[in-house]
C-alpha cells in the first residue's frame, strides 16, 4: 500500500530539557517528568508509518502522550526532535522543515482535524455553513454559489439537516457539533484526517452514530485516519492497527484484534482487562 505518513524519532519535551530527560522518563521510570530538570517528556522517539486509506488507532491513559503526538503531526506544535514525511500527490514533504506559512497551507488544504472540544475546531460566531465556507475560502475557492453548494452537500453527508445550515453551532447538540466539525474537516478532500477523542463526553447512542458515520466516510472516500482515544471500543470498531502509549512512549503496536485479544505488554493487558 502507498504510504501517506512516515514518522520517525518524534520527541517533544516541554521545558528546558537536559541530557538526562530521556533516560529518567518513560514507562520504566513510571513518569514523564524528568527528576533532574523538571521538564515533561510528552513524546519520546515515536515511530510509525501510515498507508493511504488506513485507520491507525492510538490508545493510552490521560498523559500518555497520544494527543501531543497528533498535535505534532498536525503541525500545531514544534517537535524537540524527529521527522514526519507526508507523501501526497507525488510529493514527499518533511513537515517540520516547512515555515509557518507552508505548514498553515498544508493544514488548510491537505489535512483535516476533528477535536474532542468542538470549540477548538469550529467558530461559534459563524453558522455551520459559514464554518465550512471559511475553510473553502482558505483553499482559494471564491465563488459564493460553489461554496454554498459544497457546504450543503458536506452537511448533508454528515447528516446535518439542510434547514440548519445557517444556524450557529452553539445551538446544536454535542453530536451535531461533531458532525459539523467532520464536514468542515472534509471540505478540501484531505487524504489524511486526525480524530482526537471525538466521542468523549457524548452519550452512548450518539457515540455509536458518530462512529458509524466516520466508518462510512472512510470506506467511501478511502481517507487515512489517525484516531486518538482512551476507549478500546472505538479502536476495535475503527482501527485496523493500533499503537499503545504510556508516559510518552509506544509500548505495543500491531493489528488491533491481536492487541485487544492477546496483549503482550503488561500495561496493555491492564488496559484491556479494565475495559472488560
Amino acid at each position: 500500500m502507498d504510504r501517506i505518513l512516515d514518522v520517525s524519532g518524534l520527541t517533544k519535551i516541554y521545558g528546558a530539557g537536559c541530557e538526562s530527560c530521556l533516560d529518567l522518563t518513560g514507562p520504566e521510570a513510571q513518569t514523564n517528568q524528568c527528576s533532574a530538570c523538571g521538564s515533561v517528556v510528552a513524546c519520546q522517539d515515536v515511530e510509525f508509518k501510515l498507508s493511504r486509506g488506513e485507520i491507525l488507532g492510538i490508545i493510552g491513559e490521560s498523559g500518555s502522550g497520544k494527543s501531543t503526538l497528533v498535535r505534532l503531526a498536525h503541525m500545531e506544535e514544534e517537535p524537540t526532535a524527529g521527522c514526519a514525511l507526508l507523501f501526497d500527490r507525488g510529493d514527499e514533504t518533511d513537515l517540520f522543515t516547512l515555515n509557518a506559512a507552508q505548514q498553515r497551507w498544508l493544514r488548510n488544504h491537505r489535512l483535516g482535524m476533528v477535536y474532542q472540544n468542538a470549540h477548538r475546531g469550529l467558530d461559534f460566531g459563524l453558522s455551520s455553513g459559514g464554518n465550512i465556507a471559511e475553510r473553502l475560502l482558505m483553499s482559494d475557492i471564491a465563488d459564493y454559489g460553489v461554496i454554498r453548494r459544497r457546504a450543503r452537500k458536506l452537511l448533508s453527508r454528515t447528516e446535518v439537516p439542510a434547514d440548519r445550515m445557517d444556524e450557529t453551532p452553539r445551538h446544536f447538540s454535542g453530536g451535531m457539533q461533531q458532525r459539523v466539525q467532520i464536514a468542515k474537516a472534509l471540505a478540501t478532500d484531505p487524504p489524511l484526517l486526525f480524530l482526537d477523542e471525538v466521542t468523549t463526553g457524548l452519550d452512548l447512542t450518539v457515540q455509536a452514530k458518530i462512529l458509524d458515520l466516520i466508518l462510512e466516510i472512510q470506506q467511501e472516500l478511502q481517507i487515512a485516519m489517525i484516531v486518538v482515544t482512551h476507549d478500546l471500543g472505538v479502536v476495535r470498531l475503527l482501527a485496523a492497527r493500533t499503537m499503545v502509549m504510556k508516559y510518552g512512549k509506544i509500548v505495543e503496536s500491531g493489528l488491533t484484534d491481536q492487541i485487544l485479544e492477546d496483549p503482550q505488554d503488561p500495561y496493555t493487558q491492564l488496559l484491556v482487562s479494565s475495559s472488560l
